[in-house]
């Protein structure tokens, strides 16, 4: 079993909201014609730039190659150009393509994914979801509105969720890192005050930052959260300063959780012998894919931490989330994103159910790729996947973050 055809797919999906500006879905065919679909969470360059870097990728290194020897050909492009080091743009392609792998490999035994990676360990996995607004909500107002967060985490809670997340402090900006404003810490208290009071202790309440803040000012806020129990604290500092995060973590009695941003078990042991988080969050489409997301779940058990991974991303990425969440020990959550678009895309044959999502049991992902409704989708747009703002803080008139949506 050689691996013969490259076809990439670049979605943009109807609510760039909720996913991103659009997906990319490399395609991968067998020589003896058996496919598989992964999807690369890389956004440091443009999608037509990113089909290039896939496709050198894939000649260099997965061309000709069985998908069986995923180690040889992870050694091969992480060592690529002389480099053995992250590198966000190169794992981020080489991510899609392992993910690809997995699916044919599975889809080769007849079996689902995790029964090749170690196994069923979880029969269900519990899922969150960001909060978004409901329909008699302004779109505009929600994002600074505690009371319809409240009305929003309700409304999970009544659909089986147990956790919700949310970020009302303020913005991301290119600048790094910031002191926040005071509204912003004052903002971020009454939503935790808003949404503990709607769901009670029937759902955990998950704080999202996008390491915006100085270990100063992510302290200050941590702890005037503190009296609503988060569960996390999602990346509170830049994620290239892990001496940084480390500081907070220990200043702050809420659970720390980072690695959106980050790449390979390198970066992630460095998370976890710094102390920066015991909470791990990676994104398998730019962490290195599966097995890379599986030695990445394996060192923080030896840690005492936890895994959720992480999804700002199209379905075929969040297939892959469920099958290595399958099989850990230390999964805590798994984030999800319910749109009509994401449920078509693959077929409708991974979901949410009262909150939890059940091990797949169809062979490889488990998925039904829609390549019409793909090809129907094509991306147009002209940002990036997520976009930081110029502008700073503004700490006289306040501010204003709406949510994952980019636009």
């Amino acid at each position: 079993m050689k691996l013969a055809d490259l076809e990439i797919f670049v979605i943009a999906p109807p609510n760039p909201g909720m996913g991103g500006r659009y997906w990319i879905v490399p395609k991968l065919t067998t020589a003896c014609g058996i496919t598989g679909y992964g999807e690369c969470y890389a956004s440091s360059v443009g999608p037509e730039a990113m089909r290039a870097v896939i496709a050198d990728v894939f000649g260099r290194y997965f061309e000709g190659e069985s998908p069986e020897n995923i180690e040889r050909i992870f050694r091969r492009t992480y060592s690529s150009g002389f480099t053995q080091r992250p590198d966000l743009t190169v794992m981020g392609a080489f991510a899609g393509l392992e993910i690809a792998c997995w699916d044919i490999l599975g889809k080769a035994r007849n079996r689902p994914v995790w029964a090749l990676i170690g196994g069923r360990m979880n029969e269900r996995l519990r899922a969150y979801t960001y909060l978004y607004p409901l329909a008699h909500h302004h779109p505009t107002e929600f994002w600074i509105s505690p009371e319809m967060a409240g009305e929003a985490a309700a409304d999970c809670v009544a659909r089986g969720y147990t956790a919700v997340k949310f970020d009302p402090a303020g913005p991301y900006t290119m600048r790094g890192g910031h002191m926040p404003a005071m509204s912003d810490i004052t903002r971020s208290v009454a939503f935790c005050k808003a949404i503990r009071e709607a769901v009670g202790d029937r759902a955990d309440l998950l704080f999202g930052t996008h390491g915006q803040f100085t270990p100063g000012g992510a302290i200050r806020l941590g702890q005037a959260l503190e009296p609503y129990s988060p569960l996390w604290f999602e990346e509170p500092t830049p994620p290239d300063n892990h001496v940084a995060m480390a500081e907070v973590a220990r200043a702050v009695r809420i659970p720390v959780a980072t690695g959106e941003r980050l790449t390979t078990k390198a970066e992630f042991a460095d998370v976890l012998r710094a102390g920066a988080a015991t909470i791990l969050q990676p994104a398998l489409g730019r962490a290195g894919g599966i097995w890379e997301g599986k030695k990445i779940a394996t060192l923080a058990e030896a840690f005492g931490a936890q895994i959720a991974p992480h999804l700002y991303a199209g379905p075929v990425e969040w297939a892959a989330n469920i099958h290595l969440g399958t099989t850990c020990p230390n999964l805590l959550l798994v984030e999800t994103i319910e749109t009509d678009f994401h449920r078509d895309l693959i077929g409708g044959t991974i979901k949410v159910e009262n909150g939890f999502v059940h091990a797949p049991e169809g062979p490889g992902l488990g998925i039904e790729f829609n390549e019409d409704l793909a090809r129907a989708h094509p991306c147009d747009r002209s940002g990036l996947h997520l976009e930081m703002q110029d502008t700073p803080c503004d700490w006289q008139n306040g501010n204003a973050f709406a949510g994952g949506s980019p636009d």
